[in-house]
């Protein structure tokens, strides 16, 4: 049995929620946390809150210390400085009530290569406080809702990395926490699989706050409407991936393809009002016809100057298009900024 679906509108049409969450509803507050090892800072005076029902995604390179975060966030390890409290509950002082309030899923699962996977989730139901009628109906829920059914007889050993992480999420989610944190959920799983993890995600945002990293940023795109950014240990963004798309310097440009001599057109292109640069791009071009990246000023749409330009020069024009930015030319240019 596959994982359980859930319409996708149901999700994509609830509004985004604001940037910074009212405080009585906050149910992770990080406040200067900071992280150092020999030689090293992996986490630099970082300071967010994500509200309750939200779903953010947390996303950094290799080495920018979001696992690190998440592994403070969750009692893994302890802070050099600074402060995390989920749901009220300080994650250091008071350590054993903050961890009830959370399911962690890390990147590489631990898991007992050796038990069966109802055997698992029922141990790992009873290490999280659940007895007798709580274990069998919440272990019986996570077993459907992460598509375990047909292996659940099976040693653990023997399952594919695909179930595997579907186990990892299963323990995450047996004891109903009010906080998910997902580090790499769809590791291992193949196309289909991941959008249906997508969609349990979707499902699971109406009963939980969720905090998921990956690399998958088109995923991020269209399950989470917020992004942290976190590069070198510092938060470098924090908004809507609307908002951050929007203020990209990819956003700014326009593709126009066009047949006539390149120079007249780079000079007439950049006599425009609003068209800071224009270039013809290498090796673009066919049959005559040549392309133009049109970087622009903020704020500025000359397409319809450009094309009267074009029916006015007697230009043949195939193409005028203004280049969508993507969360991830974002993350490219905020990551490759240093």
């Amino acid at each position: 049995m596959g994982l359980v679906n859930s319409p996708a509108s149901a999700y994509e049409t609830r509004p985004p929620r604001p940037v910074s969450p009212d405080p009585l509803s906050v149910m992770i507050e990080v406040s200067h946390l900071t992280k150092r090892f020999v030689g090293r800072t992996a986490v630099d005076d970082v300071s967010f809150e994500v509200g309750r029902g939200e779903v953010v995604g947390f996303l950094g390179p290799n080495g920018a210390g979001k696992s690190t975060t998440m592994r403070m966030l969750t009692g893994y390890l302890p802070a050099t400085l600074g402060s995390a409290r989920v749901n009220g509950h300080d994650v250091f002082s008071d350590s054993i009530r903050a961890r009830r309030e959370i399911g962690y899923m890390p990147e590489s699962v631990p898991l007992y290569d050796d038990m069966r996977v109802s055997e698992y989730l029922d141990f790992r139901a009873a290490l999280k406080g659940l007895r007798g009628r709580a274990i069998r109906e919440n272990v019986g829920r996570v077993t459907e809702l992460t598509g375990l059914r047909d292996v659940q007889r099976k040693i653990v050993g023997s399952l594919s990395k695909g179930y595997r992480q579907r186990l990892g999420l299963a323990d995450a989610l047996v004891h109903r926490p009010r906080l998910l944190i997902l580090d790499e959920p769809t590791n291992g799983l193949d196309p289909n699989q991941i959008r249906q993890v997508r969609s349990l995600i979707a499902q699971l945002s109406t009963e939980h706050t969720i905090l998921l990293s990956t690399h998958i940023l088109s995923e991020v795109e269209m399950v989470c409407r917020r992004v942290i950014i976190i590069h070198k240990g510092r938060i470098r963004a924090d908004d809507t991936p609307e908002n951050l798309a929007r203020s990209s310097r990819s956003a700014g440009i326009l593709t126009v393809e066009l047949k006539a001599p390149t120079e007249e057109v780079i000079d007439s292109l950049q006599a425009i009002q609003g068209i800071r640069r224009a270039a013809a791009i290498p090796s673009a071009g066919s049959s005559g016809w040549t392309q133009f990246e049109v970087r622009l000023d903020t704020g500025a749409d000359p397409r319809e100057e450009i094309a009267t330009l074009t029916r006015d020069r007697h230009w043949p024009l195939r193409e005028l298009r203004a280049n969508q930015a993507t969360l991830e030319d974002v993350f490219v240019e905020i990551t490759q900024r240093d």
